[in-house]
């Protein structure tokens, strides 16, 4: 265990502060994430160092579409997670606290990516901000080796440990699950605003890229997805947004998303922002780049792969118009 940052003494509780949820926590407990305890009057991190799964991943696979194309990068992850959603895809480790796991200190996170040739590290596979010690600690001493940090998040932070760790962050997908609070509340047991509050934070300090999971009936009304795609071109027209296809999983049984669903979420989109994609489904063009002015295709993928590259420093190939993206 590690003593945790972020919190402070209530009586014989601690109350964390590292995310919303502000948990106020007693002797021998652990918050929602289920991985920071209160011991003896104090809050440790019980999943620093530890890790549940790790290997080389496309940088397409985060998904991010528009951060060096084409390359692969270490991830990494670990046990648990401040969201609680009943569609979740990696609740073996997201929702069990007490997955299995191998040890792993910061130094030997960075040797691993220089050993394989990464160009840096993703912290993923779960929520990275509740390993936060660890991810912290990981991300300076990477950022020293020239290697690039990346998350793949739901945001759900607060604002001084975002404000702490972003200086060391290159990248991030981050999850906007719909904007509509009922939804995160019911569905994710979280909260909304906190969200919104990390992606204003990001934009323009990192890359960034959202995904939202568009699950039947619950926010895939074309006024939803309206609503959803307002407020991000408000935020900013570049950046790329992948609409990701709902399959059953843990807690839930709703069928998946049709693929005319997603189109239509695309086509809405693509009125208002220069990048849409859609994920999780066979669609051929649908994951590829196009340039904002002569819609020719500038980038094209086959699954998480690069097939066709045309992008000469950050200009269109073909045009001349700026593309954005970080090769």
């Amino acid at each position: 265990m590690k003593e945790a940052l972020y919190w402070e003494k209530q009586g014989e509780k601690t109350k964390c502060l590292l995310c919303p949820h502000n948990c106020i926590i007693s002797e021998g407990k652990a918050g929602v994430c289920g991985v920071r305890r209160n011991t003896g009057g104090k809050l440790y991190s019980l999943n620093y160092g530890k890790v549940t799964s790790i290997s080389m991943d496309p940088i397409e696979k985060k998904p991010l579409y528009h951060f060096h194309p084409g390359s692969t990068i270490l991830s990494m992850g670990t046990a648990g997670c401040n969201f609680h959603c009943d569609f979740c895809q990696n609740w073996s480790i997201s929702q069990d606290a007490k997955a299995p796991v191998d040890e792993i200190t910061p130094e030997q996170a960075v040797r691993t990516a220089q050993k394989h040739a990464s160009f840096g590290i993703c912290y993923t596979y779960n929520e990275p901000f509740i390993w936060f010690e660890f991810v912290l600690e990981t991300a300076r001493l990477a950022k020293k080796a020239g290697l690039k940090n990346v998350l793949v998040t739901n945001g759900s932070v607060s604002r001084e440990p975002l404000a702490e760790v972003l200086p060391f962050i290159d990248a991030a997908n981050i999850d906007l699950k719909a904007m509509d609070e009922d939804f995160y509340a019911k569905i994710c047991k979280g909260k909304l605003g906190p969200v919104l509050d990390t992606i204003k934070a990001m934009h323009g300090k990192a890359h960034i890229e959202l995904t939202n999971l568009v699950v039947p009936t619950l926010n895939d009304s074309p006024e939803k997805i309206a609503k959803l795609v307002d407020w991000v071109a408000e935020v900013g027209a570049d950046i790329p947004l992948h609409f990701s296809r709902y399959h059953p999983c843990y807690k839930m049984d709703i069928p998946p998303t049709p693929e005319d669903t997603l189109k239509t979420a695309r086509k809405i989109a693509m009125k208002k922002l220069k990048y849409v994609y859609i994920g999780n489904v066979w669609d051929p063009g649908s994951d590829a780049t196009y340039c904002p002015k002569c819609g020719k295709p500038v980038i094209e993928r086959s699954g998480f792969s690069v097939t066709r590259f045309k992008v000469k420093e950050g200009k269109c190939g073909y045009c001349g118009e700026k593309v954005d993206v970080i090769q």
